[in-house]
């Protein structure tokens, strides 16, 4: 196999999250008179996949270019109180999907609350990590970043 050197991966990191991009900006276009609103909403939820693929594709880009271990201290506080918001509304999200998912009868509803369920599961688990660390005060290597998104984040590989 051969492996890239990290200007080819920069480089194809880039030309991804300009296709990402184009991506996100076909959807919109393609819905901006559309009248049927589950095809519009239906596409406008893979809009927004293409947006946080773009959104990973920067960490990877950042992973190979100007990482930073670190967290600005004076930043620390500020950021771990929004994070632990975001975690206790992430935890009334999943408790709320969860109940829904025990109610709804239409296979259609199911997977579309069982998809969104998923997202936040994944979504709570890191920033619980995240959470951690910053409160913590840990160094945040890419090694961790990359075993919390591995495991947490991204459990399927």
């Amino acid at each position: 196999m051969v492996k890239l050197s990290n200007e080819e991966k920069i480089s194809f990191f880039k030309k991804q999250i300009e296709l990402e991009k184009k991506i996100v900006q076909a959807a919109e276009d393609s819905v901006e008179d559309m009248e049927n609103k589950i095809v519009k909403e239906l596409i406008l939820a893979i809009a927004l996949d293409s947006k946080k693929h773009a959104s990973l594709l920067e960490v990877l880009t950042t992973m190979n270019t100007s990482f930073e271990p670190y967290i600005n201290e004076k930043s620390l506080d500020k950021i771990a109180e929004n994070i632990k918001k975001h975690i206790d509304l992430e935890a009334q999200a999943i408790e709320t999907y969860k109940e829904l998912l025990t109610k709804l009868e239409l296979e259609q509803e199911k997977m579309i609350v069982q998809v969104i369920y998923h997202d936040e599961l994944r979504h709570h688990a890191l920033l619980k990590r995240l959470y951690e660390i910053i409160i913590k005060k840990e160094a945040i290597t890419e090694a961790d970043l990359w075993d919390y998104l591995k495991d947490d984040y991204i459990p399927q590989y």
